[in-house]
């Protein structure tokens, strides 16, 4: 099934969900890291890399939301108030927010290095504001905000999933698991 329905989340839609996932936990994980190493010709490689998987984070993440803007999403349990379905939707748009706000201000903040964006050497993106050594540190701090806002919104996001599947005891968790054939 590759359209969502009233009760579940379908293929695309999951396929989107956990590659997005496993997208960004490897570039902040590797964000940090690349912060502590000294500078070196590998450090500058793994800037490269993480410039190229951020524009790929903000190209699917495009995709997802288009995807998700043509698709009836499957509707929240009758269980949940009204407070409660508000705050559901609010996480997931501030989630979407944050999903943009992450490589742009990447990309701003290389604009504004004088650092070229290549996306994986295949082409090289424009700069999105001219050299500025002020400009530059903004951006590395939004970069850096939005990086840890973005750790504690999908550790609440999976801690809500996690209520669902164990308190309430509701489908919301496992509708948007892979489903493996036998």
């Amino acid at each position: 099934m590759l359209k969502n329905t009233q009760q579940t989340y379908g293929s695309v839609a999951k396929t989107f969900h956990w590659l997005i996932f496993l997208l960004i936990a490897g570039l902040v994980t590797v964000g940090f890291v690349m912060e502590k190493l000294p500078m070196s010709p590998d450090k500058f490689k793994l800037f490269g890399l993480h410039k190229s998987f951020g524009i790929t984070v903000l190209t699917l993440v495009t995709l997802r939301l288009l995807w998700k803007l043509v698709n009836a999403a499957p509707l929240l349990p009758d269980t949940l108030s009204a407070l409660e379905k508000f705050l559901a939707h609010a996480g997931h748009w501030t989630l979407y927010a944050l999903m943009f706000l992450m490589p742009f201000s990447g990309w701003m903040m290389s604009s504004a290095a004088g650092l070229p964006v290549s996306v994986f050497g295949w082409f090289t993106l424009p700069d999105l504001v001219a050299p500025d050594k002020d400009l530059k540190e903004i951006f590395r701090e939004v970069h850096k905000t939005a990086a840890w806002t973005l750790i504690v919104m999908v550790g609440l996001h999976v801690l809500a999933a996690l209520l669902h599947h164990f308190y309430y005891k509701d489908n919301v968790l496992v509708r948007m698991l892979p489903r493996f054939r036998r």
